[in-house]
């Protein structure tokens, strides 16, 4: 099996991680800056957006499922994956650029009818920001460990994500150095044991100090105050949620997530009344790591019923 290619004069390669994560590369030039992702098998769209500090490779068991059926589009995010990394100095690295990513993705790949999307982590909030305003195009919304608010008043912000966001003489070696943010939530993220190759294919793409400044930017650019650059958006999402159509959704929730627990879930059910839902109870984050056979067998079945 290939396990490095050439795409447009760069290299991407999955040489430890190749069996895990077998599909066909592609790109878009955005911006000028080149947005890698999947597109596998025919039908409806179904359309996966990840969050921090994951990438297309977190997908890859549901796009398997799913791609016998649909047509599965799996972005990676400037800054992550295959995608290309550009300094902060050439890339706006805040929420309303990873909505306006989307859009001109998905106008490029999808350009009309309905689709259907999957959405994980901060993922859930570009995802849910580009929904709101596309309302007419959304067939079916699949909602894992996310938020679609500002925090709910019985939570606090993490502390360890506070020093991230507040203090960079700690998270720059630690986040762009020593990779630990990819690397720890490799541990904190799942409750089972994940494999050599899993892991791997997780942190490859975060493999140098350059490489990793989105998983840096994604956090330092929750919004905690309406100074924020994301503030704005996300409280477009939160005043907008209740337009989604309930009957249109399902939430499906790692019960153990060290960051999106269960409060999350009931702050959608409360805003989202009739949408279906379902708790693991002993999954975590990373729910598709967890649980991907359960998983992609409810996704599928809510998406033909």
């Amino acid at each position: 099996m290939v396990t490095c290619r050439r795409i447009n004069g760069r290299i991407t390669s999955t040489r430890g991680f190749e069996t895990e994560y077998p599909f066909a590369p592609h790109f878009l030039n955005i911006n000028g800056h080149l947005l890698h992702y999947l597109d596998e098998g025919e039908g409806p769209p179904v359309v996966m957006v990840h969050g921090n500090p994951t990438w297309s490779f977190y997908f890859r068991r549901l796009t398997t499922r799913l791609s016998k059926k649909f047509r599965t589009l799996v972005p990676d995010h400037i800054g992550c994956g295959f995608s290309d990394k550009p300094g902060p100095d050439v890339y706006d690295y805040t929420l309303a650029s990873r909505v306006a990513d989307l859009d001109t993705f998905l106008a490029r790949t999808v350009p009309e009818g309905k689709l259907n999307l999957i959405v994980h982590d901060w993922g859930g909030m570009i995802g849910l920001a580009w929904a709101l305003d596309h309302l007419d195009r959304i067939d079916r919304l699949v909602i894992t460990n996310t938020s679609g608010f500002f925090l709910p008043k019985t939570k606090r912000f993490p502390w360890i994500l506070w020093i991230i966001k507040y203090m960079d003489w700690v998270a720059v070696p630690a986040v762009l150095g020593l990779n630990l943010f990819s690397k720890g939530a490799l541990y904190l993220g799942a409750c089972t044991r994940l494999s050599c190759r899993v892991k791997k294919g997780l942190t490859a793409p975060y493999n140098s100090w350059k490489n990793r400044i989105a998983t840096l930017k994604f956090v330092q650019d929750i919004p905690l105050d309406p100074a924020d650059p994301a503030w704005e958006v996300v409280a477009r999402v939160d005043q907008q949620l209740h337009r989604l159509d309930p009957n249109q959704i399902l939430l499906l929730w790692g019960a153990k997530d060290f960051v999106f627990d269960t409060c999350f879930l009931d702050e959608f059910l409360t805003r989202l009344t009739g949408a279906q839902s379902h708790v693991f109870e002993d999954a975590g984050h990373y729910l598709f790591e967890d649980k991907p056979e359960e998983t992609a067998e409810q996704i599928h079945r809510f998406l033909v019923s």
